[in-house]
This record gives structure tokens, sequence and C-alpha cells, in this order.
């Protein structure tokens, strides 16, 4: 049987590397701070987790300044062992500072994980809600009773009608684009924001104006 030809990402070799040399300075920081046996193994552990958790947050696509922030504690234990471990510090003599530092990382990364988390659950059931919300006030016109021919009048020939619980969403949906943008939301903008037809979004547009 033809063996299968093994294809090297040099990439990925070249990545395995620097992991495994930042893992191996990581461990030998903490073991010289005196975190001994298994749990000098773990630091290094604890800061990639964290790595990784804060890379994911800014690969979401939700609120940045919580990934940017613990991606930057993160990296700057990493690159701080690699430095420490340079040869600027005596290792067989660490200084009470770094002890403390080390001492208190997992607290750190205990918090840094945990807001992560729970700021990515609480982002996707916005998500999800905002998303129900629409789907719910778009659903309304064709679950509503037929009015009358003669009521739409009372209303001005430009104003369509719209459902008030899409009105409601929508209004929030403006006023968050001009707290964040000082400028009025646009048609275009606002029908991507609630995901309906470009009527609807026209008739909601005159509404809000």
């Amino acid at each position: 049987m033809r063996a299968l030809p093994v294809r090297t990402d040099a990439v990925l070799v070249q990545a395995l590397i620097a992991a495994a040399l930042s893992f191996a300075h990581l461990h030998d920081l903490a073991l010289a701070a005196g975190q001994d046996g298994w749990k000098a193994w773990a630091y290094p552990v604890s800061v990639d987790l964290l790595l990784v958790a804060a890379w994911r947050r800014l690969r979401s696509g939700g609120a940045k300044a919580a990934g940017w922030c613990w991606f930057l504690v993160a990296l700057a234990a990493s690159l701080g062992a690699n430095v420490a471990t340079a040869g600027l510090l005596d290792l067989d003599d660490v200084s009470d500072w770094l002890r403390i530092l080390v001492a208190g990382w997992p607290a750190v990364a205990f918090l840094g994980g945990t807001l992560l988390a729970h700021g990515a659950t609480a982002d996707a059931r916005t998500g999800e809600h905002e998303s129900a919300s629409v789907s719910a006030a778009t659903e309304e016109p064709t679950q509503a009773p037929e009015l009358p021919a003669a009521e739409p009048q009372s209303a001005p020939p430009s104003m369509s009608p719209v459902p008030p619980a899409l009105l409601t969403l929508a209004r929030k949906v403006a006023d968050e684009h001009r707290a964040r943008t000082g400028t009025p939301i646009d048609t275009s903008t606002l029908r991507a924001r609630l995901g309906v037809p470009l009527p609807l979004a026209e008739a909601i547009s005159n509404h809000l104006t």
C-alpha cells in the first residue's frame, strides 16, 4: 500500500517551536519564584489559555475592549517571562516583587477568563434577543387582523403604518447609531441592522424623522 506524502508546514513548525520555548521560559520563571512541582507547569498553561480566550473574544466580533485588555495582559506576562529568563534576572535570587507578581497571577488569570467567558455569553444572548424581537415585529403585520379600508386614511399618505414593537426597536437602534457616530442613521444602515425589506425600512425612516 502506497504511503501518503506528509506535508510539513514551516509556519506551523515555527509556531510549535516558539510555543515550546515560551512555555519553558514561563515554567522556569515560576519555578524560580517559588512555585515548584505541578504548579510551575500550570503557569504556562494559564497564560496561554488566557491568550487564546482573549483572541477568541476579538475574533467573535463582540465588545473588543475587554478582549484587547486581557490579550495585552497575557502577552505582557508571556513576554516578560521570556525577557526575564534571558539573563536579565538572577533566577537563583528572585526579587520579592517578582515573587508577588507570580503568586498573584492565578487570581488575575481567573478573573480575566471569567469576564471573557461571561461577556461572550451575554453578547450572544443580547444578539439572540434582538433577532427574536425583529422576527416578532416583522411577523406582526401578517398576524394582525385586517383593518377597514377607510381607517389608514387618517395617517398622512407618506407615512405607512409600522408595527409599534418594530418602531420601538428601530428608535433604539437609531439612538445607538447617533450616540456612536454623531449622525442620524440612514435608511440602508437601518435596513441592514433590522433585517427588514427596503419598503418597510423607508416607512420606519419616515416615522423616525
